[in-house]
């Protein structure tokens, strides 16, 4: 009998994809390699850095980033089609990826993006490695779009979060889909809420805030970061936005196409810019492994049936 190919669908998430890495790491660490990997987003980076064995590498970049160093990240960009260049960190990119051609790597991997106009899902199966990379993080206002193939080329959890199908595509006999939630997304988002329309009531500003407001460089951090009364700024209020309509797009497609198994984290208190968490995102992806192998164990000697192993909380 020859061994079974598996495969790993790797969703997005923001910080909370850094989970990806401690799912990695434990399948590995139990013996368990995947051959063919499916990455979107941060999926996709998780996912194209172990196919080009710089697992590691991500891992120690991820460990040591700091609110200070987050920030630094940040590249605003106040024209364009898009709040933040995104240059500085694909110069993080290219330092470790740079040069490596999708053909070329080891494992077989695909990098799933959207074309903007269209909605065709596209697959990047061959060229650059950081080119495909960048389109398909490209997250819609938040990083500008990527012109790939003659087509302006964002973030592929708008069309399939997690690519299930892909990783089949490409010849995985077992898939196993990563999921990362926090708590409240899986509970509560398919039951309405019913509220009175009502208005707040907000406390007036105090000198300092009064100040601070008439500020230019103010009005810019209050955009980016939110303001003190808690009102989000304009990168959470992006993110969280695609994020629910990611999450719901993920729940229509793995209903129609399930994977093999899932390996389901739960990540309750990671926000989706809570990149400084890496350490704790890691280490929840790394359990989530764990429970996911000791499930497989006890199904033996039926482990690799079509059956839905869901290795959450």
């Amino acid at each position: 009998m020859t061994k079974p190919r598996i495969g790993l669908a790797l969703g997005g998430g923001a910080a909370r994809g850094l989970a990806h890495i401690g799912v990695i790491e434990g399948l590995i660490e139990a013996g368990l390699e995947p051959d063919i990997i499916a990455g979107t987003s941060i999926g996709a980076v998780a996912g194209a850095c172990y196919a080009a064995g710089k697992l590691d590498d991500l891992h120690s970049l991820a460990r040591g980033l700091t609110v200070r160093k987050l920030i630094r990240y940040l590249d605003i960009n106040l024209a364009g089609s898009s709040l933040m260049t995104g240059n500085r960190l694909e110069k993080t990119l290219d330092s470790h990826l740079n040069g490596i051609l999708i053909e070329a790597l080891p494992k077989k991997f695909v990098a799933i993006a959207t074309e903007l106009g269209t909605g065709q899902e596209i697959w990047l199966t061959r060229g650059s490695l950081c080119a495909a990379l960048r389109a398909s993080y490209a997250l819609p206002g938040i990083f500008k779009p990527v012109r790939i193939g003659g087509r302006w080329l964002m973030d592929g959890a708008l069309v399939n979060p997690v690519p299930v199908s892909a990783a089949r595509a490409l010849g995985a006999d077992f898939v196993i889909g990563i999921t990362l939630h926090s708590g409240h997304y899986v509970r509560n988002t398919l039951f309405p809420v019913e509220a009175e329309a009502k208005f707040d009531i907000v406390e007036p500003r105090s000198r300092l805030e009064e100040k601070s407001r008439k500020n230019r460089l103010g009005l810019v951090r209050r955009q980016i970061f939110g303001k003190r009364d808690g009102a989000p700024g304009i990168p959470r209020v992006m993110l969280e936005a695609f994020n629910i309509t990611q999450n719901r797009i993920a729940r229509s497609r793995l209903a129609g196409d399930p994977p093999d198994a899932t390996i389901q984290v739960h990540l309750d208190g990671i926000g989706l810019f809570d990149f400084h968490k890496a350490e704790i995102a890691i280490e929840q992806g790394r359990m989530a492994a764990r429970r996911f192998l000791s499930s497989l164990k006890r199904d033996e000697p039926d482990a690799t049936s079509n059956s839905y192993v869901n290795a959450g909380h």
